[in-house]
């Protein structure tokens, strides 16, 4: 039984490394294809190929009202982070846009300060400072020594900045609608409503549509791999593993970002935004695994103190 639970925790996180992939992999698939359309038109094809590919599996179980509900407000949610994540590619590099969407990690317990008056521990205010200070390396101010970023640049860092703080809501307020509703069902309704969002907004922006090869890899990739295929496969295999080594593996993302945008000749790496990155990884690790462990130590503290 033992060896059972041990393969099957195994095989689970063996897939969300294999997400993790997918993730990185969809910074580079969306850089390629926002030469080609803008961020709206790019977001109504991804996450409409997504919407679609999951609705079969389903099925009836996506008009459960609570689902509605829940994907209606996170949905709403997801399509403000993921618009800004996107512009923000527009103007940064891949490598910068995964470490800096990873902080959302770190800005959760902020946020669930502010939403729920849950008061952050230490170990997620020491993540807190780890990737605030790798932030500042990453986007370091034009016009000093050792000048960073082009302002360009550095404006695509800060609207992926506001990205990570949106998507800190978004899981946030999962945390909320996860326990009431089939999970395949609210992930399904939220992908569609990003996807009408998006559509929507059409009218207000500049439209740029070349339907191109380019274009339509990072579509079908991004929409049914990295969206559909990855966040279903990530609910499932959560289930199987701690939330400390699930935790640890989602730190990998960034990370793999930055390595494969390097190897493929899409961005050059300086020493101070290695540093950067590396510092906005370890602020996740401490939040989470830190998190983690400091929950289990109140937790038996409390024990001890009432047997005493």
């Amino acid at each position: 039984m033992r060896s059972s639970l041990s393969d099957s925790r195994t095989f689970a996180e063996a897939l969300l490394v294999f997400c993790c992939l997918l993730w990185a992999l969809a910074f580079l698939w969306t850089k390629d294809s926002l030469a080609d359309a803008d961020p709206m038109t790019f977001l109504v094809l991804r996450f409409a190929v997504g919407a679609a590919v999951l609705a079969p599996i389903a099925g009836r179980s996506l008009g459960d009202r609570v689902a509605l509900r829940g994907g209606l407000q996170l949905g709403s949610i997801l399509f403000i982070g993921y618009a800004l994540q996107t512009a923000g590619l527009v103007y940064t590099t891949p490598a910068r846009s995964g470490f800096i969407t990873g902080m959302c990690v770190v800005l959760v317990p902020i946020v669930s300060l502010l939403l729920f008056r849950r008061v952050p521990g230490i170990p997620a205010l020491l993540g807190v400072v780890f990737a605030a200070g790798g932030l500042t390396l990453l986007t370091w101010p034009v016009g000093i020594a050792d000048p960073g970023p082009a302002v360009g640049t550095l404006r695509g860092d800060l609207l992926t900045l506001a990205g990570a703080a949106v998507y800190a809501v978004h899981i946030c307020l999962t945390e909320l609608w996860a326990p009431r509703a089939k999970a395949v069902a609210l992930v399904g309704n939220q992908l569609w409503v990003v996807a009408l969002l998006a559509l929507c907004s059409l009218p207000f922006v500049d439209v740029r549509f070349e339907p191109t090869t380019a274009l339509w890899t990072g579509v079908l990739l991004s929409g049914a791999l990295a969206s559909s295929f990855a966040i279903s496969v990530q609910t499932w295999a959560q289930v199987r593993t701690t939330a400390v080594r699930a935790a640890v593996i989602f730190a990998l993302e960034p990370v793999f970002t930055a390595v494969l945008s390097s190897m493929m000749g899409r961005e050059e790496l300086g020493a101070r935004e290695w540093l950067g990155g590396a510092m906005v990884v370890v602020g996740v690790l401490a939040a989470e695994v830190g998190g983690a462990f400091w929950a289990r130590r109140q937790g038996a503290q409390s024990a001890v103190m009432n047997a005493e």
